[in-house]
């Protein structure tokens, strides 16, 4: 192991974590839980999966449904967390981020990037969350106009390592990623 007290390192751990979550399907960074805040102020809390992570961005991606209740909460209140467990390395990671939406022509080049049996997952006719008389009482739709992309500008990312003894960072974005420690 190297220098516990290296931030640094840490940092580098934590990203490490996040993009292979994003090119290995079996990783724990692969489906953190995302949170938003509901326009009446609820706590609401779902599993989504990382699509991009981008260190020189300071950025992380995910794909979801336009008429989803996240979509809903994000455009009254822009800020989400996203957390990770990575049982491995016994690593919880939490980005605060600020998040964009973007949909139609703006999304374009990646929805050809969607697999055609993925496509199913952007579009629900009635639009989800929607009350239905039973379970399968909806129709999926493949479609472009559903079809969302939240870019999540990473403002602090904090770290907590539970090895023995535990470990905890917080770094943030406005102080260029420098990071300090925290009581665990």
């Amino acid at each position: 192991m190297s220098d516990p007290n290296d931030l640094a390192a840490f940092l580098d751990l934590g990203w490490q974590r996040l993009t292979r979550g994003v090119a290995d399907r079996r990783a724990a960074a692969r489906h953190p839980v995302f949170a938003t805040v509901s326009p009446d102020g609820a706590p609401e809390a779902r599993t989504v999966v990382l699509r991009v992570a981008s260190r020189a961005q300071g950025t992380v991606e995910i794909h979801t449904d336009g008429g989803s209740d996240k979509v809903t909460s994000l455009r009254s209140n822009p800020r989400a967390q996203l957390m990770v467990w990575d049982e491995k390395a016994k690593l919880q990671i939490r980005l605060s981020t600020y998040v964009t939406i973007h949909q139609g022509a703006e999304v374009a080049d990646r929805w050809k990037n969607v697999p055609e049996g993925s496509r199913i997952a952007y579009g629900a006719s009635p639009t989800p969350g929607t009350p239905i008389p039973t379970a399968q009482a909806y129709t999926k739709v493949a479609s472009l106009e559903w079809f969302t992309v939240l870019s999540c500008r990473i403002d602090a990312i904090e770290l907590m390592q539970l090895i023995e003894p535990h470990r905890r960072a917080v770094f943030l974005r406005a102080d260029g990623w420098i990071g300090a420690w925290r009581v665990p």
